[in-house]
């Protein structure tokens, strides 16, 4: 089984509570879109880590705009269900934008990163980063990858949403976030996707029928 969540902030027991109201078994994945935040240099953070390690399920999440993106980086880069990773523990993986992963025979296009509107609020290389928004490697990765796979995937996993879908929300598009949504606007229109997961914003909303905005909701992927 797979279980999608949004952002867990590095609240251990949080996460962990959102999960306990379902039969999650060892061989299970769970997916978090984006701002997973356990992956920061603090022993706090390493103890967490630690704490997460030990659970007997997968915890895969695309990275958000609160992340320690120096910290990511220095995790070996692996392959994984098909697709690039930076393995965080044994059973914690990272999942690198523009990829494409095979989970229980369900497909994954992945694609994190989002603009920090509390930008104005942090300091570079302590708790922001510029690698929060795509690279144009990114793009080129995700180009490529979808080409491969002729723009067809079951899910899209993603931590900010298209643009359309925003203004959907009653929000309103950032400006130095409108690459990212502008591309997610043209792959919503381009791909063949049964359903999109993101975080982000705060609120559990199912947005369409096919994108569906997490916080401390659940989705079960059967």
């Amino acid at each position: 089984m797979i279980y999608v969540t949004g952002d867990t902030h590095a609240n251990y027991n949080d996460f962990i509570k959102r999960i306990c109201n379902y039969p999650v078994k060892a061989d299970d994945t769970v997916i978090v879109c984006g701002d997973f935040g356990f992956v920061w240099k603090s022993p706090r953070h390493r103890h967490l880590l630690e704490k997460l390690s030990a659970l007997p399920f997968i915890i895969a999440f695309v990275d958000g705009n609160h992340e320690d993106f120096d910290l990511l980086k220095t995790y070996p880069v692996e392959k994984w269900n098909g697709g690039k990773v930076h393995r965080i523990a044994g059973n914690i993986f990272h999942l690198m934008r523009g990829q494409l992963f095979t989970i229980e025979g369900k497909t994954f296009f992945t694609m994190g990163g989002a603009y920090s509107r509390d930008k104005i609020l942090r300091t570079e290389g302590s708790n922001w980063w510029a690698e929060e928004i795509p690279s144009s490697e990114d793009y080129r990765t995700a180009d490529e990858t979808l080409k491969k796979c002729g723009y067809k995937t079951d899910y899209v996993i993603t931590h900010t949403i298209p643009q359309s879908a925003i203004h959907y929300i009653g929000a309103v598009p950032d400006s130095q976030d409108a690459e990212l949504t502008g591309y997610f606007e043209w792959l919503y229109r381009k791909l063949d996707f049964r359903k999109w997961f993101a975080g982000h914003f705060h609120i559990n909303r199912l947005v369409r029928d096919d994108i569906q905005i997490l916080y401390d909701g659940v989705e079960i992927i059967e």
